[in-house]
């Protein structure tokens, strides 16, 4: 979902609570991309690319940076 979009909710808790027929506690305890997952709507996003892959690599590097702090 991208910023600037609101969520349907009374659509998401048709979907979740009568369609899916989840207990309003799971429900409420799924994240949105779980509850897109669930509906089968998640494979719509696009592919992640490469500078994609470069931001997050950038981000979240595999080794710590050694500091000069003893």
């Amino acid at each position: 979902m991208s910023s600037g979009q609101s969520l349907d909710w009374g659509a998401l808790m048709r979907a979740g609570l009568h369609g899916l027929r989840l207990s309003p506690e799971v429900f409420w305890a799924l994240t949105p991309v779980e509850l897109q997952i669930m509906l089968g709507s998640a494979g719509a996003q696009a592919p992640m690319l490469s500078d994609g892959l470069a931001a997050l690599m950038a981000a979240y590097p595999d080794q710590r940076k050694e500091t000069g702090d003893g």
